[in-house]
């Protein structure tokens, strides 16, 4: 459940996640790097894709549209503009500058149009408070930027604080109370011997259970479970990217809370 920088690398792309490496069905990520002047041409296949940069700017091609997106110098800056990109179709990215670029992507049916993401759109929250405190920004998240079957927000926690707490869940479908979603947890950190911890604990017997240290570059998957916290270690801040998909007929996120941490919480 969890991958190392490095261990699931793929020809260009330095993290490469799909649902049959993870043992899922829907949620993919891929992390692509481009040299300056640097393309990359890809099918979608069955899945809808979101292009975001996470350091740079590149240029992204499908069904005749051409979008520009002017990226960011890191994802610790501000929110970055993305780009949309349907099943079906031929996509190219190409980057003037070179830059290090996030594919997220979801097993899906329908077939939207191509179309841009604008930064100043991207909402920010401000979530929890004290030792709990982080910032979520939810660019492809439900009821925010429509996709068929994606989710997907950014999470930055101020180093020495906790984030994905209390603990949740979402592996049932239990209509208007939770959600059955398989997540991809990628992280970043801030500095270069920076790290942190992720823990996924079991829902059920023989569920998942896991309590890694992370680095810039690693990922975890998360098919079931209790999944938090997630703790950025002091002085260096934790950057992690969610994405999420799943078959209800609804794209929504409901969780449910482990009911041994939520007194107190704040």
């Amino acid at each position: 459940m969890h991958l190392p920088a490095g261990s699931a690398a793929n020809g260009p792309y330095a993290l490469d996640i799909d649902p049959e490496r993870a043992g899922w069905v829907y949620a993919s990520l891929r992390i692509l790097e481009l040299a300056p002047g640097g393309s990359h041409s890809f099918d979608t296949g069955d899945s809808e894709w979101v292009v975001l940069p996470l350091s740079g700017g590149c240029t992204v091609q499908a069904d005749g549209e051409k979008l520009q997106l002017t990226g960011r110098e890191s994802v610790f800056g501000e929110p970055s503009d993305f780009g949309y990109l349907p099943r079906d179709a031929q996509a190219q990215i190409a980057s003037g500058a070179g830059g290090r670029f996030a594919l997220a992507g979801a097993k899906c049916e329908r077939r939207l149009p191509a179309r841009h993401g604008l930064a100043p759109e991207v909402p920010v929250e401000a979530r929890g408070s004290g030792r709990c405190a982080r910032r979520v920004r939810n660019f492809a998240a439900a009821g925010v930027f429509e996709c068929d079957r994606l989710i997907a927000v950014e999470v930055i926690t101020p180093g020495g604080n906790w984030s994905s707490y209390p603990p949740h869940k979402h592996d049932e479908h239990r209509p208007g109370v939770e959600s059955q979603l398989e997540e991809i947890y990628y992280f970043e950190i801030d500095g270069p011997h920076g790290l942190g911890y992720q823990r996924v604990s079991p829902s059920r017997p023989g569920g998942t259970d896991l309590l890694a240290e992370v680095r810039g570059g690693d990922a975890v998957l998360v098919p079931d479970g209790w999944h938090g916290p997630s703790i950025a270690q002091p002085g260096h801040d934790m950057y992690y990217l969610n994405v999420m998909a799943g078959p209800g007929a609804e794209r929504e996120w409901n969780i449910c809370f482990h009911p041994d941490h939520q007194e107190g919480y704040r």
